[in-house]
């Protein structure tokens, strides 16, 4: 029996060796129910979704039934968490089914989250809450429309089963898609046994599937190695995601080694937020008790996620240490300056200005330290901002969704001032902000409505309305205007969970 209609889903990830993984079946479960599939993702991973919708595949996607082409692993990681290391962790609750190629010719991983326990589950029960499944799906989802490399959510359904965690909830079970699941911290595990045969493998997969004609082109110009190059690569891929989610307000909360995929994707959602009063310090993770994974803080933390990859890759890198290690610095130096050149240009974006320089890298620090000091809203800020280029009939955010406080007015003069001198047609600085500057995020307080409608009431209608509306962020539509605005004092979340 193929795994989804006429596609068998191939493991290519479980060739490299016995040691990567454990042969782990899912748990059944007592009575799935699909909340949702994710129609555009089936269709560009090339499965039918009139298959997908059948019973006997939201069966499979439920765990309670594995076709006979499909060979489900656990995959086995370590990681530095919240700077403390921990040399065995691995896929506690999820389980890789298999993978399929896209209509982009990529190859990605099909995963189920919440399937039962697995030889690395260690005290876990290995399934999850409903609560963590939706958040997921909905900001996942949130930042593939913006542009943001991501996982993906293919399909969430109901278990029939209760999960008890500080109260009982309802279980659920997410299909989750990636590019891969390999982690920073799968090769620190390898390296941290001296095992350089294992990350001779992984290095080498991960070149073959995600960075080939990169680490070609970088070994032609550099004349660095193979294994440098995917280091120069990963650091890259790294630093544009972290100024990417730092441009739209977004904090991961918890950026450990082992959360942290050598694609290049975001995953593990868990205690994720989008901030709304801007605040740098901002930390919303109930875990993060000393603000490691501060939203100012990303950067640095990215920096030295990937300096322990450098450090696994060195053996590889060159066999004398001393020039691995001088190899190794100089990627990891350029590491900061590819955050700094992508963010300045994605806030210069947001602005209207074409690219970044010194005046208008001024100009955007200066913005950041009004939000700061007058705690305004970090979306609102820039989408009404763009509002002030257009004519008053399309102003639906400016005096409506959002008034500018006094201390702006000085600043916003200097901004136009500098649009005017820098030459920057107004109607095309307007269309790229409105290009930049989502109308809609996932409000936290927004997403714990529809976790709570869906948990306690089975209702799953406003999961779906913010899934609906999400999916186009930056089309501001009248009908869905409560979807854009910041949250009273009485809503705030100020916390988020783990969710584990």
């Amino acid at each position: 029996m193929a795994g989804f209609g006429s596609i068998s889903l191939q493991n290519t990830y479980r060739q490299l060796g016995e040691q990567f993984y454990s042969d782990q079946l899912p748990t059944k479960v007592l009575d799935p129910t699909l909340i949702r599939l994710n129609h555009t993702l089936a269709s560009q991973l090339n499965l039918p979704v009139g298959v997908l919708e059948t019973e006997k595949a939201i069966q499979i996607l439920a765990g309670n039934s594995v076709p006979d082409d499909i060979c489900p692993i656990a995959t086995v990681y370590a990681g530095h968490q919240f700077g403390g290391w921990n040399p065995q962790l691995g896929d506690g609750r999820a389980i890789l089914l298999g993978e399929v190629i896209g209509e982009d010719d990529k190859r990605y991983d099909i995963q189920l989250k919440g399937a039962g326990r697995t030889p690395y589950s260690r005290m876990g029960d290995g399934r999850s809450p409903l609560g963590p499944v939706l958040r997921e799906y909905i900001v996942s989802e949130a930042m593939a429309a913006l542009g943001i490399p991501t996982t993906r959510a293919l399909a969430a359904v109901t278990t029939g089963e209760t999960v008890v965690r500080e109260m009982a909830q309802p279980g659920a079970v997410l299909t989750r898609v990636a590019q891969s699941h390999i982690r920073i911290g799968t090769i620190q595990y390898f390296s941290a046994r001296n095992d350089l045969t294992s990350v001779k493998i992984l290095a080498d997969y991960v070149i073959d599937r995600h960075y080939r004609e990169a680490v070609a082109q970088i070994v032609a110009k550099t004349g660095d190695g193979p294994y440098a190059a995917l280091l120069t690569c990963v650091a890259e891929a790294q630093a544009s995601l972290i100024a990417q989610w730092m441009a739209v307000g977004f904090i991961h909360g918890v950026m450990n080694t082992d959360n942290m995929l050598l694609c290049g994707e975001t995953v593990d959602y868990g205690p994720c937020a989008f901030m709304d009063g801007y605040n740098p310090e901002k930390v919303f993770s109930s875990i993060d008790t000393q603000g490691r994974y501060a939203y100012a803080n990303q950067a640095e933390i990215g920096l030295w996620n990937v300096s322990w990859l450098a450090q696994a890759l060195l053996p590889l890198i060159d066999e004398c240490e001393d020039e691995a290690i001088k190899v190794a610095e100089k990627i990891l130096a350029n590491y900061s300056l590819i955050f700094k050149q992508t963010y300045q240009q994605l806030l210069a974006e947001k602005l209207g200005f074409p690219g970044s320089n010194a005046e208008v890298d001024q100009l955007s620090l200066e913005l950041q330290q009004i939000m700061a000091a007058e705690v305004s809203d970090y979306t609102l800020t820039y989408r009404a901002l763009a509002d002030c280029l257009a004519p008053e009939p399309d102003r639906p955010f400016l005096n409506k969704i959002y008034s500018f406080p006094d201390a702006f007015q000085a600043w916003r003069q200097r901004w136009q001032a500098l649009l005017a001198e820098q030459g920057v047609d107004l109607a095309i600085a307007h269309a790229l902000m409105l290009s930049k500057n989502p109308s809609y995020i996932p409000r936290n307080h927004l997403i714990a409505e529809a976790i709570e409608q869906a948990s306690q009431h089975q209702d799953f209608g406003l999961f779906n309305q913010l899934v609906d509306v999400l999916a186009r962020p930056f089309e501001y539509r009248e009908e869905n205007k409560v979807f854009a605005l910041s949250p009273k004092p009485e809503e705030e979340v100020k916390q988020t969970f783990c969710g584990t």
